[in-house]
């Protein structure tokens, strides 16, 4: 396996950097970028002049990740050329949100192969269900084999996000890569680092991701009350203050819930994944210190999946509400990934509107919301 990576701030000086990647013969291409890169209408051609034969997959961002650590603005290439590793290639088009679930079984089908071992998934950020997605897909390969990814961003405007295939740049299409063999070693690790406070509140009325009271009373008035002058921000303050998700036990289950969008009218909320209807949720934040020690342990639990002596891949996948949280210390997350793994891996990412990895090896999958989520990839 071999991984070279390049990074152009500027959409016209794309075609020159990419000559850097054609010696090492990339498999695959992943591009993460800005909103601008992906609106250029020239991305994918760029790329397909340059590797006419690469797969290619990626997404536009809410912020890039590089060895260097964060940009915005940019657009990454990290080229990946397998020794061993074969790759299936899957995309359909999401309808709409309700389509989420049958769109991740479309996937499944397309990647379904006898010795498929892993899948990395990208998809929109705004009007999809991430959480039906990944079970979509999963009703159709199984639990065992895992998948991780994220969903696109767009710089925080969360109006128009892009994903991108062999079959172009589109906003609407769910892309996914198969990796296969048996030569692949595959690790994964997701962690938050949010705090809970507050009282847990019953979810009393909610549908699907939608969700419209806690304890008989709206959702969003609620919200507000907790939030107080964040209020008149939302929903982009609701980055800052997520959902813990409770059992019915009142215990956490592990997953968090950002806030996508709120509707004045119904007084919902939002979410960017399911809502267990049986549940509690409890409002969180975070501190900087906190979030970083975060990333650090999702970097060491993905390293102590497999020992590698020869090159790696990390792709980081980390929630917006975290880079908001962490403002102009966001670099440190990434350092704490980047000293993890040392010089042996490649480090590439995104800031997403949902990350996409099992809770630990073996688990099935689940989409995550303000974690940081690291694919770790390399061969035998």
């Amino acid at each position: 396996m071999h991984v070279k990576q390049i990074n152009s701030r500027k959409v016209s000086d794309l075609p020159a950097k990419l000559i850097e990647l054609q010696a090492g013969n990339p498999d695959l291409l992943i591009v993460f970028g800005a909103i601008d890169h992906f609106r250029s209408g020239s991305l994918h051609q760029t790329l397909r002049a340059a590797f006419p034969q690469s797969r290619l997959i990626g997404c536009s961002t809410a912020g890039e990740i590089t060895p260097d650590g964060v940009e915005d603005g940019s657009c990454s290439v990290t080229a990946v050329h397998f020794d061993a590793t074969g790759l299936v290639e899957a995309s359909t088009r999401l309808t709409g949100m309700d389509d989420s679930y049958a769109a991740g079984e479309r996937l499944g089908q397309q990647l379904a192969a006898v010795d498929l071992k892993a899948v990395l998934v990208f998809g929109p950020g705004v009007k999809i269900n991430g959480s039906a997605l990944v079970n979509g897909i999963s009703s159709i390969i199984g639990n065992a084999v895992p998948i991780t990814g994220g969903l696109a961003g767009d710089a925080g405007a969360f109006k128009q996000t892009f994903t991108l295939g062999s079959g172009g740049v589109t906003d609407d299409q769910v892309v996914a890569i198969g990796l296969c063999g048996e030569q692949l070693r595959f690790g994964h690790g997701s962690f938050g680092g949010w705090e809970p406070f507050g009282p847990a509140r019953k979810v009393t009325r909610c549908d699907g991701n939608v969700l419209y009271e806690l304890d008989g009373e709206p959702a969003l008035d609620i919200y507000k009350r907790y939030l107080g002058d964040h209020a008149k921000d939302l929903p982009a303050s609701g980055l800052l203050f997520p959902f813990a998700m409770l059992g019915e036990d009142h215990n956490a289950i592990g997953l968090i819930r950002t806030i996508l969008g709120v509707d004045e009218a119904t007084g919902s909320l939002t979410l960017a994944g399911e809502i267990n209807v049986n549940g509690y949720l409890k409002l969180m934040h975070a501190s900087t210190d906190k979030l970083v020690n975060g990333a650090e342990s999702a970097a060491s639990a993905a390293a102590q999946m497999f020992q590698s002596t020869g090159e790696c891949l990390a792709i980081l996948v980390s929630c917006v509400g975290r880079k908001l949280v962490m403002g102009n210390r966001v670099d440190e997350e990434v350092e704490a990934v980047s000293n993890v793994f040392g010089s042996k891996a490649v480090l590439t990412g995104f800031y997403s509107y949902g990350e996409i990895s099992p809770f630990t090896p073996g688990a099935s999958c689940k989409l995550h919301n303000q974690t940081m989520t690291i694919t770790y990839v390399g061969e035998a």
